[in-house]
C-alpha cells in the first residue's frame, strides 16, 4: 500500500510538472499569453504530491535522512515553491519553463538515487533550524544564480544590433529582471546569514574535518554576496557585474554545500 501511494504521488507530481513545462513552452513559442492561475495551480498540486513523495524518505523511524539525493529533491521542491511565491507579485511566470523541469529532474533524481542510510538522531531545535534555513537560503540563491544567468544572456543579446533571439522578447524588461535578482539576493543573503549564525552557535565543532570545507566555502560565498549587495547600495553595481558576481558566489556555495556531501557520501 505504501509503495502504491508513493508511486501515485510520483506520477501525479511528474504529470503536473510536465504539463506546465509543455504548456509554458507552447505559449512562448506561439506567442500566446500564459494563464498564471492555471500554471501556478498545477504547480501547487505537483508540489503537494512531491512533498508527499519526499516526506517518508526524509522523516524516517530513526531520524531525519538528509542524504545527497533527498537534499537534491528537497532543494528542487523549495526552488519551485519560491518561484511560485515570487510569481505572485513579479511578472516571471514565463520562467516556469525552467522551474518546472528543474523540479521534475530533482524529484526523479531523489526518487531513483540511492545513498547510505545515515539518519540524524537526537538533534536540537537550533540544529534543525540551521538545516532548514540553509536549505531555504540555498534554494533562493540558486534561483538568483539562474536569474543572473538569464540576465547575463539578456544583456548580451540586447547589446547586439542584430535581430534578437526570440526568447529575449519573452523575458520581462531588463529593469524588472534586475529588480527581481536583487530581491532574491537580499532574501537569500538574510537566510544564509541567519543559518550561518545559528550554525556557529549550535553545531558542535564546526571546523571539524567533515565540515571545514563546507564552512569555508559558505563563508566565502557569504562575503561575495554581501559585497555585491553593498556595492549595489553604495555604488549602484548592476547589470553584467551583478550577474557575474552572483554566479561566482553561488558556485562557491554549491561547492561547499553539494560538493562536500557528494565526497562524504559517495566517495569516502
Amino acid at each position: 500500500m505504501r509503495f502504491f501511494i508513493l508511486q501515485l504521488a510520483f506520477l501525479l507530481a511528474a504529470m503536473a510538472y510536465l504539463l506546465v513545462s509543455i504548456y509554458i513552452g507552447w505559449a512562448l513559442i506561439q506567442n500566446k499569453p500564459i494563464h498564471k492561475g492555471t500554471s501556478l495551480g498545477l504547480l501547487f498540486m505537483g508540489m503537494l504530491a512531491h512533498a508527499a513523495l519526499l516526506y517518508p524518505h526524509v522523516v524516517t523511524l530513526y531520524g531525519l535522512n538528509f542524504n545527497l539525493f533527498n537534499i537534491i529533491s528537497l532543494i528542487s521542491l523549495f526552488f519551485l515553491f519560491f518561484y511560485v511565491m515570487f510569481s505572485l507579485y513579479r511578472p516571471i511566470v514565463s520562467l516556469g519553463i525552467l522551474a518546472a523541469p528543474t523540479a521534475l529532474t530533482g524529484m526523479i533524481i531523489g526518487y531513483i538515487g540511492r545513498a547510505p542510510y545515515r539518519p540524524i538522531t537526537d538533534i536540537s531545535i537550533g540544529l534543525e533550524a540551521h538545516i532548514l534555513l540553509s536549505l531555504a537560503a540555498y534554494c533562493v540563491l540558486l534561483m538568483a544564480a539562474v536569474q543572473a544567468l538569464f540576465l547575463r544572456l539578456q544583456i548580451r543579446e540586447l547589446k547586439h544590433q542584430s535581430i534578437h533571439r526570440f526568447w529575449v522578447n519573452k523575458l520581462p524588461s531588463l529593469q524588472s529582471m534586475e529588480s527581481l535578482l536583487f530581491d532574491m539576493l537580499l532574501v537569500g543573503f538574510v537566510l544564509l546569514s541567519i543559518a550561518l549564525g545559528i550554525g556557529f552557535i549550535y553545531v558542535e565543532d564546526l571546523m571539524a574535518q567533515h565540515l571545514v570545507h563546507k564552512t569555508a566555502f559558505s563563508l566565502l560565498s557569504w562575503l561575495l554576496f554581501g559585497a555585491l549587495l553593498i556595492g549595489n547600495w553604495r555604488a549602484g553595481w548592476r547589470g553584467k557585474r551583478a550577474a557575474n558576481m552572483t554566479i561566482y558566489a553561488f558556485i562557491l556555495l554549491a561547492i561547499g554545500f553539494v560538493g562536500s556531501k557528494f565526497v562524504l557520501e559517495m566517495l569516502l
